[in-house]
């Protein structure tokens, strides 16, 4: 598991740049998880944030009676989002229940799924759920030994509750298509809702 984390942490490193904050939680039952801060001046103001500890055990299907301690789907989570415009790294917290979703509900996070914390992602945020993006844009697969299935590192994309309910009804590809259609800006940490009439 540990061998896992390093190899992790490594590929964020190659992809990010040296992390200039760490914060770790830990909740009951589970193994810790910790949230990496890469601020990226030369990226046009952005700053990411990346999860480290879920990629250790494989996410397990939920029906399965015995989970498979190598196989199985692994990844990590990224947000990213513009420098300077809100208290973002108050995410922390809530990115790290997200990473621990897998190991405490059961449930195997992948591309198009919506997770919700419940309350704002940070302070006066106007989302409290993020959409699950396809990986491999910002970092790349990370190949495990055999029979470990690969990490993934999957972007987040914040949704406001407007833009959740029109995602449940009418999919991921369709709030992505408008986001794209409309040019917003999802790494706005104070954007609005885009139109959804």
């Amino acid at each position: 598991m540990a061998d896992v984390l390093a190899l992790v942490e490594a590929r964020l490193r190659t992809a990010l740049g040296e992390p200039d904050a760490r914060a770790a939680v830990t909740f009951l039952g589970t193994d810790r998880i910790e949230v990496l801060r890469f601020a990226a001046p030369a990226a046009g103001g952005l700053v990411r944030y990346a999860t480290l500890g879920m990629a250790a055990q494989p996410m397990a299907d939920p029906t399965a009676v015995l989970a498979d301690p190598l196989r199985g789907p692994r990844a990590e989570l990224v947000l990213t989002v513009r420098a300077g415009l809100a208290d973002t790294d108050k995410a922390l917290r809530p990115l790290a229940v997200l990473a621990a979703s897998p190991q405490v509900e059961g449930v195997v996070i992948a591309p198009g799924a919506s997770l919700d914390v419940g309350e704002p992602l940070w302070p006066g945020a106007p989302f409290t759920s993020v959409l699950v993006a396809e990986p491999g844009g910002l970092v790349d697969d990370l190949e495990l030994d055999e029979p470990m299935d690969p990490v993934h590192f999957l972007p987040l994309l914040p949704m406001t509750p407007n833009e959740a309910a029109h995602k449940r009804v009418h999919g991921a590809a369709e709030l992505q298509e408008r986001w794209l259609s409309h040019g917003t800006d999802v790494r706005d940490p104070l954007r609005a809702s885009v139109r959804l009439d």
